[in-house]
């Protein structure tokens, strides 16, 4: 099991993916805890090094975890993404391994890691995504 933390940013219908050097998949903002860590100060930590602003550690609300099979791994490997949405100062922009940013809907399906289209659905459904 891996074990992930991710910011949900939504604006206008449509939540903000990450694109890492090298990669074709897009993914949520975020990353592994280190140990000793809390969901909420991965967070803030894993922001910050990504997109370079600071999350409000104090806003974030936990808004669901979803699990799956991880993406690039081997088959029976799963992913537990712990989400949440938090306000922010700053404007997001691609930082460390981040290589592009970019504003994803329910259409972007087939360019999305499998945890993230159960989050992408639930987003949906919730009348939160496009």
């Amino acid at each position: 099991m891996i074990d992930k933390v991710a910011w949900i940013h939504l604006r206008d219908g449509r939540v903000l993916g990450t694109r890492s050097a090298g990669k074709d998949t897009y993914y949520l903002p975020g990353g592994k805890r280190e140990p000793g860590e809390t969901d909420v100060e991965t967070l803030v930590r894993e922001i910050r090094e990504e997109l370079a602003v600071d999350i409000d550690a104090a806003s974030a609300k936990h808004i669901g975890t979803f699990e799956a099979q991880a993406h690039g791994h081997s088959s029976g490997v799963t992913v537990r993404m712990t989400c949440y949405t938090a306000s922010f100062t700053g404007e997001p922009v691609a930082s460390a391994e981040i290589e592009e940013l970019a504003w994803l809907t329910t259409a972007d399906a087939d360019r999305i890691s499998p945890v993230d289209r159960i989050i992408f659905a639930h987003l949906h459904e919730s009348g939160l995504l496009s």
